[in-house]
């Protein structure tokens, strides 16, 4: 590749993380350092995913529809500048049961050590407690929470896996220096919550790399982590918070 065709992939891959996921890890780094300046211990302070934007339901349910379609835009932009991504990132329809049945099986090899990190970093004092739904008891939170579950999937796989795997590997990125991007950039944003969340991240964004590099295929891995926050989101909104006290 030339020097300016290298020079201008640079370009576009910090634009793109610019407007999207490299923006929040940015802001996450600087709120996990406000965070550790602040009184109060990181373990007594709270992250809210998802919260209410308005006391207004039909506003709040307005904003959050908004938040949603403007979120997925940076996904807009990084297919079009893959050019074909239906045969890059495998987002077709020909392997429904492999996509499927991957995505369970991601889901459940993340989710349930997932589930041991969180008890283990809740007992370290590393994390923040994590709140992942605050909407009001409307009719439309749930499938709002759903909504919100997918965007985040379809957003970092396409972005941080499907997008930035293939364009680092494209600059002639060794397979390790690939991997360790996408994880650390994943893990970043999620800085925010604690150490404890940026680490679990990590190591499933090394995962997830890894199966895209093998298996050259972003749709099981937007299935195991749709999945994946449906059942913290959904869950967490459903059911008697005082089954989540233990964490």
């Amino acid at each position: 590749m030339r020097v300016e065709s290298r020079t201008r992939l640079r370009a576009e891959i910090l634009i793109v993380l610019g407007l999207s996921l490299g923006q929040s890890a940015i802001y996450s780094l600087v709120t996990i350092v406000a965070r550790l300046t602040a009184a109060a211990p990181l373990s007594q302070q709270t992250a809210t995913l998802n919260p209410s934007q308005s006391a207004r339901p039909y506003l709040d349910l307005t904003y959050q529809l908004l938040g949603i379609f403007f979120a997925l835009v940076p996904v807009a932009l990084a297919l079009y500048l893959l050019r074909s991504p239906r045969s890059l990132l495998g987002l077709d329809a020909r392997r429904p049961w492999f996509d499927l049945g991957w995505g369970v099986a991601l889901a459940a090899a993340i989710g349930l050590p997932g589930l041991g990190l969180v008890f283990v970093a809740a007992q370290l004092g590393i994390n923040a407690n994590l709140v992942p739904a605050a909407l009001p008891h409307l009719w439309w939170a749930v499938p709002v929470l759903i909504l919100s579950a997918a965007q985040n999937a379809i957003l970092e796989e396409i972005v941080v896996v499907g997008y930035l795997v293939t364009k680092l590997r494209d600059l002639g990125w060794k397979l390790v220096w690939v991997v360790a991007a996408s994880a650390v950039l994943r893990g970043s944003y999620h800085l925010y919550q604690g150490f404890g969340a940026f680490l679990g991240n990590a190591v499933m964004g090394v995962v997830f790399a890894l199966f895209f590099i093998r298996t050259r295929r972003v749709l099981p891995l937007v299935v195991a982590h749709t999945l994946l926050d449906v059942v913290a989101f959904v869950g967490y909104s459903l059911l008697p918070h005082s089954w989540f006290s233990w964490l």
